[in-house]
């Protein structure tokens, strides 16, 4: 849900503004109830993991995403548009990023960086297929059309697959080789010991931020790009690029994750992408503008893998989903209210520059800061264990 609303509003931005009349940032405002929304959504899915099969929850979150998105198709006012939206990211948690981390870090310990990477890049093959695809369905059939699409992924392709192929491990804690009996189940998470641990804040603070700035830029890479001249096919292959560039930092994330210090990999990939923003102030050129994709793709890929690795080396495995419920809802606050933030900025400014200078900022905040981790948990435990 997450990545197919902030990968296809770009090309919904101008027909909807011509034809409807509303602000673009009215219709930014749907990627709040998009996201925001979503921060109840993730916590419910994180009490509900520990209860119920994540498969199941796949397929509720995928055919809410779905019916979500052909409910926006039909709207006539803000008001349901706003609730398709609502309905994709309350429901679609269940088919979030906390079930198929939660899936992969069950199955997977030494090389569990690439395989998080491998899983997760999904995210980054819709954004190469959607924009170019959207921008010739929205001008060959219409911006309603172009929901219907959306629609039809998760319903007609990832519903079936879900419901055929997938069979996660539902137990992270559960021994090797065995059955845990119920005297090794382990404690009752508490929230309070999650707050508690100063790299929970840590890697909030990091996620906030660079989240915060990429799902700021990506929905008006294309309206920021045609503004300054470049064409909507151009400005479509740029975000292609962008989402290419996911995919393989996405992968180079994971790989080096597995091998070195994954809070150094996290702060070589996410600070860069500040460059980026300082060249998109500047009404970049075509092959600028590619170059200034890279940089952000990069970073956008690495972001949501790397809370994954993190939270699942830095926290007990039985803590797993609760801590990344609570990390993404914060995050998926930032991703509801970043788009619309940089659109109320071009309301009032008439261009994109004050966005992208503060996403620079928050890309300078949220990269090094990963630094402070220290080791993992894990190690100390084996440490203390040899003594």
């Amino acid at each position: 849900m997450a990545t197919i609303a902030t990968h296809s509003i770009g090309p919904f931005i101008k027909p909807i503004e011509a034809e409807m009349g509303w602000s673009r940032t009215a219709i930014q405002a749907s990627l709040f109830f998009g996201q925001g929304v979503s921060a109840i959504g993730v916590v419910l899915t994180g009490v509900l993991l520990e209860r119920m099969p994540m498969r199941w929850l796949a397929l509720l979150g995928m055919a809410g995403t779905g019916v979500g998105f052909v409910l926006v198709s039909q709207a006539n006012s803000l008001v349901l548009f706003y609730v398709g939206y609502a309905t994709a990211a309350l429901v679609g948690s269940g088919c979030g990023f906390i079930v198929w981390s939660r899936a992969i870090a069950a199955r997977f310990d030494r090389r569990r960086g690439l395989a998080l990477a491998i899983a997760l890049s999904g995210t980054g093959a819709s954004g190469i297929i959607l924009p170019p695809l959207l921008v010739w369905t929205i001008a060959t059939y219409g911006w309603r059309t172009g929901y219907i699409t959306l629609a039809a992924f998760p319903l007609l392709i990832a519903l079936p697959i879900i419901f055929l192929l997938f069979r996660p491990h539902e137990n992270m804690a559960k021994p090797k080789g065995g059955t845990a009996a119920s005297a090794d189940l382990p404690p009752p998470v508490r929230a309070i010991e999650i707050f508690l641990n100063y790299r929970y804040w840590v890697i909030l603070v990091s996620v906030f931020c660079v989240y915060f700035s990429v799902v700021g830029i990506i929905p008006n890479f294309i309206p920021a790009l045609t503004d300054g001249g470049i064409t909507a096919e151009r400005a479509a292959i740029a975000q292609g690029i962008l989402a290419l560039s996911m995919i393989i930092g996405r992968l180079l994330v994971g790989y080096l994750s597995d091998r070195f210090w994954a809070p150094a990999i996290g702060a070589l990939f996410l600070t860069p992408p500040a460059i980026g923003c300082f060249l998109l102030m500047m009404e970049p050129t075509f092959p600028v503008a590619i170059f200034a994709a890279i940089l952000i793709g990069a970073a956008t890929g690495a972001e949501l893998d790397l809370m994954a690795f993190l939270t699942s080396r830095y926290f007990k495995p039985h803590m797993f989903a609760r801590t990344y419920s609570y990390l993404y809802a914060a995050v998926a606050l930032a991703g509801g209210t970043a788009p619309m933030a940089f659109s109320a900025v071009y309301d009032q400014t008439g261009d994109y520059g004050v966005g992208f200078a503060a996403a620079a900022v928050m890309f300078l905040i949220g990269g090094p800061c990963l630094l402070l981790l220290g080791k993992y948990s894990e190690q100390k435990q084996a440490v203390h264990s040899a003594r």
